[in-house]
């Protein structure tokens, strides 16, 4: 009974190093296996393709704003600016002869046609004037251009896009008739505060933007 107890003793003995030995073995093995995920981690296309739109979503569309009424000038409006007498030359509004005091802008069938087509809502002021919010051009997705893993945890991609101009962005397009035939420095006053540019025949424009890993919910994040 007692040469028993010993030799359990001594396979117990023997066992307890070789348990620990297989114990470091897998805790070795798990953390390569962690980092070897890890330095595989990549950005699909679909993720890259999803971040892209909804990266191009957050810049927006390019709009402007113009009041209809008797405007004055204010910090909100300034009624003596070029976007007006484009938009007159467009058809879509009527100008009264300017005073100091402000001009009188009043909107066209044309005018009333095209905030139609365009969907704009009119924004009642309490001085009596209407405003409206016009889309110019929304920026349209052409593809994905590039995706550059710095870090498993952090990647950069790069897309393309370029302007899908409206009825109302192509009257605001640097080359159009309309435009055209303003002075220059009202064309560039146009393209620096009222969102005038070359839309129609525009390049193609790339942005880039980065993206982290989100441990916790285990997917890409747009950084920032």
């Amino acid at each position: 009974m007692f040469e028993e107890e010993i030799e359990f003793e001594e396979k117990q003995s023997n066992i307890m190093p070789l348990l620990m030995i297989l114990t470091l073995v897998i805790g070795v093995a798990a953390v390569l296996g962690y980092f070897i995920m890890e330095s595989r981690r990549t950005v699909s296309e679909d993720e890259a393709l999803t971040a892209s739109k909804a990266s191009i979503t957050a810049m927006g569309a390019q709009k402007v704003h113009f009041h209809v009424g008797f405007v004055k000038p204010s910090p909100d409006e300034q009624p003596f600016d070029p976007h007006y007498r484009l938009l007159e030359k467009a058809g879509f509004v009527k100008l009264g002869k300017a005073t100091y005091q402000g001009i009188d802008v009043k909107l066209t069938p044309a005018g009333e046609e095209m905030l139609q087509a365009a969907g704009a809502q009119p924004e009642k002021n309490k001085d009596g004037t209407v405003g409206y919010t016009v889309t110019l051009a929304e920026r349209q997705l052409i593809k994905v251009a590039k995706v550059e893993m710095i870090s498993p945890q952090k990647a950069v991609v790069e897309y393309e896009w370029n302007w899908k101009p409206t009825p109302l962005g192509l009257v605001f397009d640097a080359n159009s008739p309309e435009l055209t035939k303003l002075p220059i420095y009202d064309a560039a006053v146009l393209m620096q505060k009222y969102g005038a540019t070359y839309y129609k025949d525009s390049k193609v424009k790339t942005t880039a933007f980065t993206l982290l890993w989100d441990e916790n919910d285990k997917k890409w994040v747009p950084a920032g």
